[in-house]
């Protein structure tokens, strides 16, 4: 969902243009899928002005390109999807689009990700830039984008100006790749991409809040979640009751709440959340035996064919950990903390590849992935507490 119209963007009123028809009308057109190729451009297009790739866009519009620069979906088509398309034969033109609808919706970018399939050198790189402006902005080479917030009378805009749709900033626009079908593939009755029933059902649906408000305020083109810490950190709450030792046992006490979330969280079977205790001794060791967890995720078995368990927090939720255990001899301090893993299915997905067919085409995009995926692994919470001496030491 690449909006790039934002308040400092001055539109005259003459390159205006309304989306005919009602809002569901207009998204049912919008997005058929597979996106149909854009055609040739008007003959009055400089190549600037035809040009689908992010760079041209961001001559004009340099605050949502940089943005995008940092966000996921400009890696949309990162070593974890391209290690494994890389498998793909290029007619097989059904098995890419399960990737590409999504992480590279154009036809421009299926031809050019083909003609890299194939071999070729001289296929472009459009597809490599993952959800790109013209994605969500460009149909048959006209520009759409949501009402601008500050409209000047005269002048000329460039590609003809745009139209103006609603749409943009509505969660129906964003669902099309963040949530299935109801017929579609589900586990336990669940869409396996539920993020937009899960908002339907909450109390910001109600509110009015979508999701723009939240990954996309002031029209921001950042789309941050999970990923981002600080953006964790807004969507729950952390309590926690210090530790106490009585006769020999540690009791302590860690609540997560979602408090701030829109929807479940987390969202998709992709991250992993532990609350975590547990007893350290020296050198920042664990005390053996004195780990106690609980874990936040939808557990899917590693080849989709089922749902393990969901404990994931609807808006409002929390999950408790109590802790009591004995006091380990060694112990020199209590671990508190709420770890989060944006990426612990892929993880596991890219080990098993590269376990099975350790020298696949794919195999060193893989093996970077698997990198990127780890790392992108941290704390939202942690505290230690230091512990004193037990009596007779």
């Amino acid at each position: 969902m690449l909006l790039f119209f934002t308040a400092t963007l001055l539109l005259p009123m003459s390159s205006l243009r309304a989306a005919p028809g009602s809002m569901d009308t207009f998204l049912s057109r919008f997005w058929v899928q597979p996106i149909a190729p854009q055609g040739k451009p008007q003959k009055s297009f400089s190549k600037l002005e035809a040009s689908l790739d992010p760079s041209a866009c961001g001559t004009c519009h340099q605050r949502q390109w940089e943005d995008w620069k940092t966000s996921l979906h400009a890696h949309a088509m990162g070593p974890g999807v391209m290690g494994q398309l890389v498998e793909v034969h290029p007619t097989d033109t059904s098995s890419l689009r399960d990737c590409t609808r999504c992480h590279a919706p154009l036809a421009e970018q299926e031809a050019s990700l083909k003609k890299q399939l194939r071999g070729k050198k001289s296929g472009g790189t459009l597809h490599q830039q993952g959800l790109v402006c013209a994605a969500c902005h460009v149909r048959e080479n006209v520009r759409y984008g949501p009402p601008p917030m500050t409209p000047k009378s005269d002048g000329k805009f460039p590609h003809n100006g745009f139209v103006v749709a609603p749409a943009f900033e509505d969660g129906r626009f964003c669902a099309i790749c963040h949530q299935f079908d109801q017929d579609g593939y589900a586990l336990n009755g669940k869409p396996l991409e539920n993020t937009y029933a899960e908002w339907q059902a909450s109390r910001y649906a109600k509110q009015g809040m979508q999701c723009q408000s939240c990954h996309m305020p002031e029209r921001r083109h950042l789309w941050r979640g999970i990923h981002d810490p600080e953006m964790t950190r807004k969507g729950v709450t952390v309590e926690a009751i210090p530790p106490v030792v009585t006769g020999g046992n540690i009791s302590a006490r860690l609540v997560l709440t979602n408090s701030g979330t829109g929807h479940y969280f987390p969202t998709y079977i992709t991250p992993r959340v532990t609350v975590q205790i547990y007893q350290e001794t020296a050198g920042g060791q664990l005390a053996e035996g004195t780990l106690r967890e609980i874990t936040v995720a939808r557990h899917v078995a590693a080849d989709l064919s089922a749902e393990l368990a969901d404990t994931r927090l609807a808006p409002g939720a929390r999950a408790v950990l109590e802790y009591l255990v004995p006091r380990h001899p060694d112990a020199l301090a209590i671990i508190v903390r709420v770890r989060v893993e944006p990426d612990h299915f892929y993880s596991g997905l890219y080990r098993s590849l590269l376990e099975a067919a350790p020298g696949s085409k794919g195999a060193g995009l893989l093996r970077a992935a698997l990198k990127n995926s780890l790392e992108s692994a941290y704390n939202i919470f942690e505290r230690r507490h230091t512990l004193s001496e037990p009596p007779g030491r």
